[in-house]
């Protein structure tokens, strides 16, 4: 393993992790039940190199941005190093966004040049940048001056200026909201990400040989650094299979012996059904000599994880994951103590842990000596917490200060200070901490909601959907930020609407505009509203203001369901 501590950029640790792993397997990729692609680090460099090559003879160099809009696949990891090696600035964006929302980010970050794919360059609307690079371009691909297949970066020679960056410098943008209202760029600098992955590797380290399964996106701040920078300083190998259908995570797990992988709590939910669902199958003598077997794997692994016992006296269930599994980070969302302590007894540790992009991925995780899922654990080493203004029960919002934290957000200096308190980032999330240095998430105070995928979903990028809907006025917000409760289970969104004479034609229209968003990004209810919304001298809307007027007029059972709603 390669200390983080002592470098001064993601380019130049990656760079030396490639020279000291040369001949270990770096990357293997598989399209279904087929291997597409195997690289040793030595052969990881040299490809990386000569996209390095492509960006250098366009004057890409220290500073410049570079987009990566690509799913899961070596060519995303090989992009970002090649970024990182000319000294650039990485903006990984999400590939699952609407084409108009990708779009709207990559004019806000005025990129350099842009590495996607060609499913997605497709879709995408004519864009201004000076050079793209677009993978699995067919060979008739009538590319427009500026574009070219990524393919030909590899008909290059492997050479390229390395670009060497400082600590302070900015490695990447990660766009934590944005994506219809104001954009939160995150200005993620170096010391960030080598403090971040410092920290970790102190909890967790990786070993040489390891194997990570990259399944969430690449862009997402878990799987960067979980998923690509940790295991390859570590000497691992990163997994990507193409076709992530559910049968297919198992295949590839079974494949190639997976020992680690990040997941979403909305993953591991259907990893415990699978499993139930095996187990309530077996006969009644088998469940209960299974159900014993777990009480006694239980018990004696109740002060540390004792991974080759739990294979023992479970083979069947890791089987089913292949056989090596060491553990699974799970975060992104409130992950159930429950659900957590389930694989815990089958001895399958999951680490809870609790971050926000603002603080570069983790801010809390939890340990495993002993075992602990009711809470989000300790700060990770480098990373202090506080509580501010907390109440009788100790419960206030939840404070971060330490090197992980971002140096601001792009081109919006008042968003910047409004998420500072000083030196420490206010995180809107609220919580107390235990006698034991344990942090216990209880609610949110930030007009937010993250979804069971991990996704964090801002009511103020969903409103221009409903801008066609007949209304004197609309307003989105998230329930648990109009009623403040203790819990982060069943966050949901509702609509505050001034409907006017059309009223039975605006929730028609709302219905049918609501059915077209994503499952994740649709109100569950409304909530009329008859007085005239607070609003500024040039016409901006006051959410808090709105907010403590709801508060103070109406409770939870104001909302009423959409469904339900008048209307023909």
């Amino acid at each position: 393993m390669i200390d983080p501590s002592t470098y001064d950029s993601l380019g130049q640790l990656l760079s030396d992790a490639l020279i000291q792993f040369k001949t270990d397997t770096a990357l293997i990729e598989a399209r279904r039940r087929e291997e597409s692609l195997r690289l040793q680090y030595r052969e990881f460099s040299a490809s990386a190199l000569r996209v390095a090559n492509r960006l250098q003879a366009a004057g890409i160099g220290a500073g410049d941005r570079v987009a990566i809009l690509m799913s899961n696949q070596s060519k995303w990891l090989l992009s970002a190093y090649a970024v990182f090696f000319r000294g650039a600035v990485l903006v990984p964006l999400d590939y699952k966004l609407s084409p108009e929302e990708q779009a709207a980010l990559l004019a806000h970050c005025r990129p350099a040049a842009l590495v996607t794919e060609h499913g997605i360059w497709r879709r995408l609307p004519d864009l201004a940048v000076p050079l793209a690079l677009v993978s699995e371009a067919p060979a008739s691909f009538g590319a427009p001056a500026g574009v070219e297949r990524w393919e030909a970066t590899q008909e290059r020679p492997a050479e390229a200026d390395f670009v060497p960056r400082s600590r302070e410098d900015v490695a990447t943008i990660v766009y934590s909201s944005g994506t219809g209202g104001t954009p939160k760029g995150c200005m993620l600098p170096h010391r960030a990400y080598l403090a971040q992955l410092d920290g970790l590797l102190q909890l967790f380290p990786m070993e040489r040989g390891d194997r990570y399964f990259s399944i969430l996106p690449t862009n997402h701040a878990i799987d960067f650094l979980v998923g690509f920078v940790g295991p390859l300083c570590c000497g691992a190998t990163v997994v990507h299979q193409r076709t992530l259908r559910p049968e297919l995570l198992l295949w590839t797990m079974q494949q190639y012996g997976i020992t680690h992988m990040a997941v979403v709590p909305l993953i591991l939910a259907a990893f415990e059904r699978a499993l139930r669902e095996r187990i309530d199958a077996l006969p009644r003598w088998q469940r209960v000599a299974f159900e014993g077997l777990v009480a006694t794997n239980a018990a004696l692994t109740e002060r540390r994880p004792r991974t080759a016992l739990s294979r023992r006296l479970l083979g069947p269930i890791h089987e089913a994951f292949g056989g090596r599994l060491k553990r699974l980070f799970c975060g992104g969302a409130f992950v159930e103590r429950q659900r957590a302590e389930f694989f815990y007894r089958l001895g399958i540790p999951v680490v809870i842990g609790y971050g926000l992009t603002e603080a570069c991925t983790v801010v809390t995780v939890g340990g495993l000596a002993p075992y602990r899922a009711d809470s989000v654990g300790r700060p990770v080493p480098g990373v202090e917490i506080r509580i501010v203004d907390p109440d009788a029960g100790g419960v206030g919002e939840v404070q971060v200060r330490g090197d992980t934290l971002m140096a601001g957000y792009l081109d919006a200096p008042e968003l910047t200070e409004a998420a500072f308190d000083g030196p420490w980032l206010r995180t809107g999330d609220l919580g107390h901490v235990d006698g034991s240095g344990h942090l216990h998430l209880l609610g949110r105070r930030k007009n937010m909601v993250v979804t069971a995928g991990g996704k964090n979903v801002y009511p103020e990028d969903i409103e221009g959907a409903f801008a066609a809907v007949p209304c004197e006025e609309m307003a989105v917000f998230a329930a648990d930020y109009l009623w403040p409760r203790r819990g982060l289970v069943g966050e949901r969104l509702v609509a505050v609407v001034r409907p006017g004479t059309s009223e039975r034609e605006a929730w028609r229209v709302l219905r049918e505009r609501n059915r077209r968003l994503p499952d994740f990004k649709r109100v569950d209810g409304v909530v009329p509203w008859v007085e005239p919304f607070p609003r500024t001298a040039s016409m901006k809307l006051k959410r808090g203001a709105l907010a403590e007027a709801i508060r103070a007029h109406l409770d939870r059972d104001a909302v009423r369901p959409l469904a339900r709603l008048e209307g023909p």
